[in-house]
């Protein structure tokens, strides 16, 4: 290119002083600068409006770093939080309230038989006798060394996920309500039949869970398919196991859980209440049914 080529090239002049021939270019938006308009810069030189809008941009910055440590000051110091006890208390206390009592029946010979389930027991019409106590003293009654043992590393298993997901004294209500579910199947399905054994509230605690797990997103595919190997198990010949304690607590569980799930809000603390009483209320107006049948 020569001289005249240079000489005519507007990119070779100063964008603010076009008389002033440059070949110096501001380091932020390129443009031709003269030696007056030239700042140097940390790396090259940066023109007039380049340094004004660089200016204006950290005192912009400084201004909201202002604004946000003075919003800190005026917030309110937080103010210590108790910590939920996620631990399985209730869970272990079952178990413990579960075994001494089993102990106790081999101590006492006997007195299984003022804990056990039998349904006319709750029909003084029909058996001249009112024990309603039996409906939950039955969870805590086991037939064999095995079977205690069995049920209760069940609960120990399912107790320390569920409990702390719905806390202490609905982990106990679940539990309770379950066993009522049993006794109520028992009484609909098996009627003249003895039963013991904590495994109709235990499967309340699985429905309770399925549930729960659905409502929450979690994988309930081992959950579901440990509940139908177990359900399937009660239907197998030769098996003195009682089905009808398994799908009543199951079914009273879900209920249950259902409600856990739908009324997680502390707002809703009440109605929690009302539809857990509510299920209680139903299945204790289902073991009305029996003396309608067996009168």
């Amino acid at each position: 290119m020569t001289s005249a080529e240079l000489a005519q090239n507007r990119d070779n002049y100063c964008y603010r002083h076009p008389d002033r021939q440059s070949f110096v270019l501001c380091q932020r938006c390129l443009r031709t600068i003269c030696p007056e308009c030239q700042t140097p810069a940390p790396v090259g030189v940066i023109c007039p409006e380049c340094l004004a809008n660089q200016r204006s941009q950290q005192q912009a910055t400084r201004q909201a770093a202002l604004k946000q440590q003075a919003a800190v000051k005026r917030m309110p110091r937080a103010r210590a939080v108790t910590t939920l006890d996620t631990r399985p208390l209730a869970t272990y206390s079952l178990i413990g309230i579960t075994a001494v009592v089993f102990l106790v029946q081999q101590v006492v010979p006997g007195i299984q038989d003022w804990l056990v389930f039998y349904a006319p027991f709750l029909y003084p019409e029909l058996s001249g006798t009112f024990q309603p106590w039996r409906i939950l003293s039955m969870l805590f009654v086991h037939a064999s060394w095995i079977h205690v043992g069995l049920n209760m590393l069940t609960l120990w298993m399912i107790g320390r996920i569920l409990e702390p997901l719905v806390g202490h004294g609905r982990f106990v209500a679940l539990y309770l309500i379950s066993g009522l579910g049993g006794a109520v199947g028992v009484a609909l399905l098996a009627f003249g039949t003895p039963v013991v054994g904590a495994s109709g509230a235990i499967f309340g605690l699985f429905g309770a869970l399925l549930v729960i797990g659905r409502h929450i997103g979690a994988d309930i595919t081992s959950i579901a398919v440990v509940i139908g190997i177990n359900l399937v198990i009660g239907f197998l010949p030769g098996m003195t196991v009682a089905w009808q304690a398994h799908v009543g607590g199951l079914v009273a569980g879900a209920a249950v859980g259902l409600v856990y799930a739908r009324t997680r809000a502390r707002s809703q603390r009440g109605l929690q209440i009302l539809l857990t009483a509510a299920v209680v209320a139903v299945l204790l107006a289902l073991l009305v049914i029996p003396a309608l049948i067996h009168r």
